[in-house]
């Protein structure tokens, strides 16, 4: 039947297909392409050839990927990768010709029309790899602005070969039974967020003992409310915050049917636009400032209450060009470019997408202008969240501003700021192998591929340590938390078609391990179960609503559940102690990010029916 049914599609499908011309100019036109499949799509890339050189292109319903003098690449937008065979999809576009007028356009699809040679297009991409550069991530050297004059042009990026990803093999596996409820943790994830918020709190807030707080966090009349606290103080530091912002928005817009299947797709949206509609009020382009801290944990730790209680005034901290911050200021980049995407395909506010795209454009220009670690300056945070290096953020805010525009000048510049090699770790300092993945994710190239499958190698067994029943092992702070984002990379890794099965049946090991596969058999995410931590390091959690007495060494357990919260987690030996001053009972916000990507990766499997058998637990 399938024979069949590939000899129809070639019979119908082998011209290149005309384009509707719907008006004419001196120097441009404005055409639309109507798309009647003979086949079901599942997500499509379509290529529109032009009869002479082109310049710039603006298509709706679609997102731009590359494009070159005569040829534009296209690809779905997540609410239309699905097109029925026969059901008839049309979009229109305008292009600019440097004065001439194109005379006329055709188009193809990928695996549905044949390429303009005659040969059947295919997905296959050359591999050619740029020129080595260090594994490290390294600290800027000058204060020079990278050049943004790359012109977007076949001749500048040939050598690359890129071409994007599309319909990859996730894996072939036998579809198996969840060993957890993937689906509950998630959700449970997302009230861990709506706990850390700061600010006026919205009459649908779900955290029944958390109140109003910070809404006097405010300078010389800027208002500054808003945002998360950072773990169980209340500082709001912007750097793990933004991280934190970006990888839950990329685990959104990668595995979006994980968050409408589990009902939680409006809670995500609320959840991440506290971040960043409080990440627009600290951006200040007229003024060449942005807020990237309030609070200093060293001077207000010695008080232990609820934050609606807190009455010390606040202080801000700012980068600017006597002050730089790159680092800080391209994490913002991400979290608000990543958001533009969220809030234009996913939770349908275009409106702030329009505005979060705005400001992480000029942001990313201030950033490249002003190079430097925030935390050199900033000194109120080099203890808790001082920086190592730029250009990891740099890289990963390059490649979002790139899926946001399509403007291939981003990534180059994404490309020649991101630093190949296998990365320590995927967390909030460093973002090297998650710039890897949205780079192949574009560009299809091996050197992304071998720098994530050498990542989870590692993590894998091959040199970094295993708890004896089985938890990946990097560091005594915030263990679980370097093993969920391993987790995370992982599925996302799958998805991308990157080694499916065995990417996932890692990912498994440590997710199911954090759910209960561990020796006391506990869930380290806080509500999942009957078996979970009671003493999260957390003061709004540990305190009563009705009383400012509150001891962080009080034995009792925690009044207010702290719902959806991932503690630090064990030691290098499975141990573990339920106390509240103890380092492995902590919270943060960038604990549960790629906890809660990993969740929806796998729960994204297991809908698809190609989620392995669960690894059997070690202890």
């Amino acid at each position: 039947m399938l024979y069949y049914l590939v000899l129809a599609c070639v019979a119908a499908c082998s011209a290149l297909e005309p384009v509707q011309v719907l008006d004419r100019w001196s120097g441009g036109m404005k055409g639309r392409i109507t798309i009647t499949p003979p086949v079901d799509l599942h997500g499509w890339t379509l290529h529109i050839l032009f009869d002479v050189p082109v310049g710039h292109f603006q298509i709706w319903r679609a997102t731009v990927v590359w494009q070159n003098e005569r040829e534009v690449a296209v690809r779905n937008v997540n609410y239309d990768a699905d097109i029925r065979a026969g059901s008839t999809q049309t979009m229109d576009f305008t292009i600019t010709a440097d004065g001439t007028e194109p005379v006329g356009a055709k188009y193809y699809i990928e695996g549905i029309h044949e390429g303009p040679l005659g040969e059947p297009t295919t997905t296959t991409s050359t591999t050619h790899a740029p020129t080595t550069k260090t594994s490290t991530t390294r600290r800027p050297t000058t204060t020079t602005t990278q050049s943004t004059t790359i012109t977007t042009t076949e001749d500048n990026l040939s050598w690359l070969g890129v071409r994007p990803l599309t319909n990859v093999d996730q894996g072939n596996v036998t579809g198996s039974e969840m060993a957890y409820d993937y689906h509950v943790a998630l959700g449970l994830s997302i009230l861990f967020y709506d706990a850390q918020r700061s600010g006026k709190l919205p009459n649908n807030n779900p955290i029944t003992w958390r109140g109003d707080s910070g809404v006097d966090d405010a300078v010389e009349g800027h208002d500054l409310t808003g945002g998360w606290y950072d773990a169980g103080d209340d500082v709001k530091f912007n750097m793990p915050m933004a991280w934190a912002s970006w990888v839950l928005n990329y685990g959104l817009l990668k595995f979006p049917d994980a968050y409408e299947r589990s009902e939680q797709t409006a809670a995500m949206c609320d959840a991440v636009r506290w971040p960043l509609k409080y990440f627009l009020k600290c951006w200040l382009p007229a003024e060449d400032t942005l807020y990237v801290q309030v609070g200093d944990r060293k001077t207000e730790s010695a008080y232990w209450e609820r934050p609606e209680t807190m009455d010390t005034p606040h202080k801000a901290y700012t980068v600017t060009p006597t002050c730089p911050g790159s680092d800080v200021s391209a994490k913002m980049v991400s979290a608000m470019a990543s958001g533009y995407l969220v809030f234009r395909d996913v939770c349908g506010r275009p409106i702030l997408a329009d505005r979060l795209l705005a400001a992480s454009k000029s942001l990313y220009t201030f950033a490249k202008k002003n190079r430097g670690l925030y935390s050199d300056c900033v000194k109120q945070a080099d203890d808790y969240y001082g920086s190592t290096g730029d250009e990891d953020e740099l890289a990963t805010a390059a490649v979002w501003l790139y899926k946001a525009t399509g403007h291939y000048t981003y990534l180059a510049e994404a490309i020649d700021f991101y630093n190949d090699g296998v990365a320590w770790a995927f967390d909030w300092d460093d973002d090297n192998v998650g710039t890897a993945l949205l780079l192949y994710e574009e560009t299809s190239l091996e050197v992304y591929r071998e720098d994530i499958e050498g990542f989870i190698d590692v993590y894998n067994g091959t040199s970094v340590v295993t708890t004896p029943c089985g938890l990946t092992y990097i560091d005594r702070w915030g263990s679980n938390k370097y093993a969920a984002n391993a987790a995370f990379i992982a599925t996302a890794a799958a998805a991308n078609g990157i080694n499916p099965d065995d990417m996932k049946r890692y990912a498994m090991s440590q997710i199911n391990y954090i759910l209960g596969d561990n020796p006391y058999h506990i869930s380290y995410e806080i509500g999942y179960g009957d078996n979970y931590p009671r003493r999260p390091h957390h003061m709004g959690s540990s305190c009563l609503v009705n009383t400012t007495e509150c001891d962080v060494n009080d034995p009792g357990e925690n009044p207010n559940v702290l719902y959806g919260a991932l503690v630090g987690g064990p030691d290098d030996v499975d141990g573990y102690n339920d106390v509240r001053s103890d380092l492995h009972n902590d919270v943060a916000t960038n604990y549960n990010a790629g906890f809660q990507g990993a969740l929806a990766g796998l729960f994204h499997f297991a809908l698809d029916d190609i989620l392995p058998p669960s690894p059997e637990p070690v202890c």
